[in-house]
């Protein structure tokens, strides 16, 4: 079994320039990133090995526990642009690309941000530097509204790691704002508003949502 499902992991790893991915080292804080480099570069789609692997296991509609909210469809049907009502905005946090934002965000449901590209941002110098028990709020690109907020229960430092093993920025259900987040029976995991953040890729530890920072780099806008 195991060796299927690594098996299944390699076939789910594909070349991809769609988002302008460039090569990266995996090593936090000694990114080795080629950004002139027009060859096509390796990217993980979460989707679709998330798909693969729960096919694999009969897992592929499923409910996850509480405090988990579920959502259904609805919440991406087409809308005035791609499965939101709006673009992403003009000034996102980090530096983040917006054209690979509005592209995640809205017209994409299974491909994600390249592996790492995180790290190339300006976001791991500012957890880093967080002081002791400090909280950083990841607000949607698209609507400015809070949908996480770490590190809960656990140090900067835990959150930067398993992110960093990851490749993605990796929450915990205590992270999610719950009033704006919902996870679809496949495992995506979206905003109530239509935008792509990512996908739900559970552990031995529970519920593990693997965000793409371009999707929660948004500028908080006041909600009356």
């Amino acid at each position: 079994m195991m060796l299927c499902i690594l098996a299944v992991l390699a076939l789910s790893i594909k070349s991809t320039d769609a988002f302008n991915a460039p090569r990266f080292g995996n090593t936090f804080g000694r990114v080795k990133a080629d950004l002139s480099s027009k060859a096509s570069s390796t990217a993980l789609n979460m989707g679709l090995a998330d798909s693969l692997i729960n096919a694999l296991l009969g897992m592929g509609q499923q409910t996850f526990d509480a405090p988990c909210v579920m959502g259904d469809e609805s919440i991406m049907s087409p809308k005035e642009h791609g499965t939101s009502a709006v673009p992403v905005q003009q000034n996102l946090r980090w530096d983040c690309d917006r054209n690979v934002a509005d592209k995640i965000c809205n017209f994409n449901r299974h491909s994600a941000e390249y592996r790492g590209y995180w790290v190339t941002t300006s976001f791991p110098k500012e957890a880093s530097s967080a002081q002791d028990g400090e909280e950083i709020t990841f607000y949607d690109s698209n609507t400015g509204k809070a949908l996480f907020v770490a590190p809960k229960g656990r140090s900067m430092e835990s959150f930067l790691k398993e992110s960093q093993s990851h490749g993605w920025p990796s929450f915990r259900d205590d992270e999610v704002v719950w009033e704006n987040v919902r996870c679809l029976p496949d495992g995506e995991t979206v905003s109530v508003d239509g935008t792509h953040l990512g996908h739900n890729l559970p552990d031995f530890n529970g519920s593990r949502y693997c965000i793409n920072l371009v999707s929660v780099a948004g500028q908080p806008v006041d909600q009356e």
